[in-house]
């Protein structure tokens, strides 16, 4: 007998602005080092925590029992290879340099004329921020590259981010019809050798301003106003937090309608994306498909010609590839459905429900 698959019949119409949190959290007030505190968070939940970026923090810290001032592992630590990071956690996906620079060592990046150079974080330069608000901030004061990133996520949202050849004209214009004086000007660019535990690309950082970089394994100071902290594992019996992915991508070739039912049984739903933040948060998980997409929960409806989302929200965020995502799909022999694409640049294309992918779930009602 053919089973129907109910959705909601009134959408949601105004868009999400608020990012859907990847992670759960767990504080566990056992002493470990660092090492240890990884297999129990492996043997018991996801791996040791990984944090994306400020809203992660806030939750995170919802979790920890701040009785006390001891310092907290996280899953941060330090390796032998150096990469280049966004501070805004963006992918780096284009690069701009004026030779063609190794990274060997921390360094930060300035903008000179169009062109990058890497430098020592701890020069002063003056700083551009970006708002969600005004755009591009110019910031005429001379800070070191992490007093300049703390500025601009207390005043604005973060040190700028280039993602194209085009950002990077624009951004040459803006800070050449502000800055008269020529100097260098910081960017959002630096690299490091820290890697989260999880393999995750998360190049969100949040160390104290007095951070030497001597350790190999990052943890909160509740003294420190939660801000991060290096110490060598092998010689530290801290508590520490685990994170529950609440993302997870299912190694199963299913129809759509068939990967909608397993999620509702065995999670919580196929995952709605709504926003950017989301949308990383599903690249990250995506990587682990077996298939060249992957089915989101975005189905196309023939008789109102939109695109909605199983949760009940109109498509208000969109990330679609071109060609893609029409209100006028054709519905015949098949309705169509959303799903992301594993490789490239992991845009959503539409594919007939039919189609037997692997497909993403959620673990939260959030």
């Amino acid at each position: 007998m053919a089973q129907t698959l109910y959705f909601p019949l009134l959408l949601i119409t105004l868009c999400s602005i608020s990012e859907c949190v990847q992670r759960q959290y767990h504080f566990i007030n056992e002493r470990k080092n660092w090492t240890e505190a990884q297999r129990y968070c492996r043997e018991k939940y996801t791996d040791l925590a990984t944090v994306d970026n400020m809203n992660d923090m806030i939750q995170l810290n919802k979790s920890l029992n701040y009785g006390f001032v001891e310092n907290i592992w996280i899953g941060l630590h330090k390796t032998s290879v150096y990469k280049w990071h966004w501070s805004s956690g963006d992918p780096v996906s284009f690069l701009n340099w004026a030779s063609g620079d190794t990274v060997y060592s921390d360094q930060c990046t300035v903008m000179n004329n169009g062109q990058w150079i890497d430098e020592a974080c701890n020069n002063s330069r003056i700083f551009i921020c970006n708002s969600t608000s005004t755009g591009l901030v110019f910031a005429d004061q001379m800070m070191t590259w992490r007093a300049a990133q703390s500025y601009c996520r207390q005043n604005q949202i973060d040190l700028v981010t280039v993602k194209n050849q085009n950002e990077n004209q624009q951004l040459e214009k803006f800070i050449n019809d502000r800055n008269s004086s020529g100097s260098e000007v910081w960017i959002g660019l630096f690299s490091d050798p820290w890697q989260w535990s999880d393999q995750s690309d998360s190049s969100f950082r949040y160390w104290a301003d007095n951070f030497k970089d001597y350790g190999t394994c990052a943890a909160i100071q509740p003294s420190k106003q939660g801000k991060w902290g290096d110490y060598f594992s092998v010689y530290n019996q801290l508590p520490f937090v685990c994170h529950e992915d609440k993302l997870i991508v299912i190694q199963q070739n299913l129809s759509w309608s068939e990967a909608l039912r397993y999620c509702r049984q065995n999670h919580v739903d196929l995952v709605s994306v709504q926003s950017v933040e989301m949308q990383y948060k599903v690249m990250n998980v995506v990587k682990l498909a077996s298939t060249e997409a992957v089915w989101l929960g975005l189905r196309h409806s023939c008789a109102l010609g939109i695109w909605f989302w199983v949760s009940g929200q109109t498509v208000c965020y969109q990330n679609w590839a071109p060609g893609n995502g029409t209100s006028e799909e054709d519905c015949e022999p098949t309705v169509r459905s959303g799903a992301v694409q594993s490789g490239g640049n992991q845009t959503w294309i539409s594919r007939p429900e039919t189609d037997r992918l692997n497909f993403i779930c959620r673990n939260s009602s959030e």
